[in-house]
């Protein structure tokens, strides 16, 4: 089985449980390191990734105080973790739980190194209804 797959019933891809997508972003969020399996599901080839902004796998169903808190806990505690919905090239989706970390590198320059697994079913479908909700308040 490939390490990337399509439910035909949907538009949704999987990954492994035992693989992680990885990424890394200067502090304005533009990326610049992203793994194979981070290619492969968002559907870009690397050099289609980097230097563009992260949200280039941002899902429209998330609502934006999401990501306000991913960036406010990354500021303040420096780090962040949640479950995502990403979107593709080709308009699917695929589920994360993600983990950011605020990375200090040895020229004072701040990055962020996100590492992405495959989330518990029941953790998803209690965001679908959550996402929902907060962006009918948006």
């Amino acid at each position: 089985m490939s390490i990337v797959h399509k439910d035909d019933n949907s538009n949704e891809w999987f990954f492994l449980a035992d693989q992680y997508i990885l990424s890394e972003t200067d502090s304005k969020g533009i990326i610049l390191y992203a793994n194979d399996l981070f290619c492969q599901m968002a559907g870009y080839s690397l050099n289609e990734l980097i230097g563009e902004a992260h949200n280039i796998v941002r899902h429209p169903d998330m609502p934006r105080i999401a990501f306000k808190g991913l960036w406010d806990d990354l500021r303040e505690k420096g780090f962040w973790t949640g479950i995502v919905k990403n979107l593709r090239r080709d308009g699917g989706y695929y589920w994360v739980h993600a983990t950011a970390l605020r990375k200090l590198q040895s020229n004072g320059e701040v990055t962020y190194l996100s590492i992405r697994t495959v989330p518990k079913r029941s953790d998803v479908e209690a965001c679908i209804k959550l996402y929902a909700k907060l962006k009918q308040e948006e």
